[in-house]
């Protein structure tokens, strides 16, 4: 049924992700049963991955895997320069997070995305 729903979705020109990758009900089977474009990787891999190796080796592992699905990777939470560096060396397609910006309504949004449409 699942699979049904995405291929339809994706007829209309949608992308499918899966969020919090590594966590709750996310599992591998997804990946091989499901037309899936991207992965979102959960935060609490992002926070962790300046604790360790073992940790970094995790991130790293699951961009890989992505890419060699097809998929593009996206890394959530990302507060840190460092963690920037390790994922750009990791290939992570798209980072979000405060390091970022912080949330904002949509005025300042607009403002915001006028000052880099005009630089």
């Amino acid at each position: 049924m699942a699979q049904h729903n995405i291929q339809n979705l994706k007829k209309l020109g949608l992308s499918i992700a899966i969020d919090d990758f590594g966590t709750g009900y996310s599992s591998f089977s997804y990946l091989k049963d499901l037309q899936i474009d991207m992965l979102k990787i959960d935060i609490s891999f992002i926070r962790d991955m300046l604790k360790g190796k073992s940790e970094q080796a995790i991130v790293e592992t699951i961009i890989q895997l992505a890419h060699r699905l097809g998929m593009k990777t996206l890394a959530e939470g990302v507060e840190k320069k460092e963690q920037v560096k390790l994922l750009q060396e990791f290939s992570c397609d798209y980072l979000q997070g405060y390091y970022f910006q912080k949330p904002i309504d949509e005025e300042s949004f607009n403002n915001y995305l006028n000052q880099i449409l005009k630089s």
